[in-house]
């Protein structure tokens, strides 16, 4: 049970709005002064597409209810909920909700132990899973017809609505807030896995420390070089959470956006143009969890695993 216990609160993690909001005043407005003002039909050049930035539909002034907040509960819900019902009446064999659950579990399970080991798996599947389960269901509940296309907008010329520019909801993670705070989540927990398996010692001898036995000259030319491209790696590792954010949002981001352009390309045929980008972004929604899961999990081995060149500094203690 600590598998679901830990996606309940990896629900509550992600869910905490990080303030990444953009300037424009009328994304931040609440949603009853946008439903009037299309009502009135104001027209003001709002950029066309997804808005960049997930609108608010409450403020509580310390805390504000987005609409990818609403996608991300909901999807968090059903998990646990699922994952509760798949697991009530645990089977010697297993059918059903057990079955599939067991499947995607075990599989999962089996797939990250032959890229990062026994040992490391053990340590971190938790993390590794949950990610992967909840971005899955998150890119798919945005491609549900209604999230993102049920909404406020503005009326054109001729009083027809074709452009949503302010969605009841969006996808999870077509909302940068939601990318970055996995990313962060990711870090912290990858920061402490490192000193885990190396101590503060050890954690800092394998990003500084000169790799390879040299001796003399030589091995003062490398630890000198080897400082260097520590300093570089410290960059490209404070980078890790921006490159894995952005990817993901990215690309669902720009998934859904071309999903309304095909469905406001022609209003007559805007129920079939769509269709076959569903199919690939069903495809998509899969290989970008993977991707993140995949990137997170080798992040971590390469940190934890130990060269034989050099020590390990000091051992944790488990």
């Amino acid at each position: 049970m600590r598998f679901f216990q830990l996606i309940l609160a990896w629900a509550f993690l992600i869910g905490a709005p990080l303030v990444i909001r953009a300037a424009d005043a009328e994304l931040r407005a609440p949603a009853e002064r946008v439903a009037g003002e299309a009502a009135a039909g104001v027209e003001e050049g709002r950029e066309k597409g997804l808005p960049q930035a997930a609108p608010v539909l409450k403020d509580f002034g310390f805390f504000k209810i987005t609409n990818s907040m609403l996608v991300t509960w909901a999807v968090a819900l059903f998990l646990i909920i699922f994952a509760q019902i798949a697991t009530r009446n645990v089977k010697q064999v297993p059918e059903g909700a057990q079955n599939f659950w067991e499947w995607l579990v075990e599989s999962l399970h089996e797939f990250l132990d032959s890229i990062i080991g026994h040992e490391l798996v053990h340590k971190t599947f938790w993390f590794f899973a949950t990610v992967f389960i909840f971005i899955l269901f998150s890119n798919w509940v945005g491609l549900i017809p209604g999230v993102g296309s049920i909404g406020w907008g503005v009326p054109d010329a001729n009083g027809n609505l074709h452009h949503i520019a302010h969605p009841l909801l969006r996808g999870a993670n077509a909302d940068l807030n939601m990318t970055l705070a996995m990313s962060m989540i990711f870090f912290v927990c990858w920061v402490v896995w490192a000193l885990q398996a190396n101590g503060p010692g050890g954690f800092i001898l394998h990003i500084f420390g000169p790799k390879g036995d040299t001796t003399g000259l030589l091995k003062v030319l490398m630890i000198f070089v080897f400082m260097i491209v520590g300093v570089l790696e410290v960059v490209s590792i404070l980078f890790r959470p921006v490159s894995l954010s952005f990817r993901l949002f990215g690309n669902i981001f720009a998934g859904e956006n071309m999903l309304e352009a095909m469905a406001t390309m022609n209003p007559a045929l805007g129920w079939l143009f769509p269709i076959p980008f569903y199919f690939m972004e069903i495809l998509v929604g899969l290989v970008q969890a993977l991707v993140f899961m995949l990137l997170t999990a080798v992040f971590t081995l390469l940190i934890c695993q130990h060269d034989e060149g050099h020590g390990h500094g000091e051992t944790a203690k488990h």
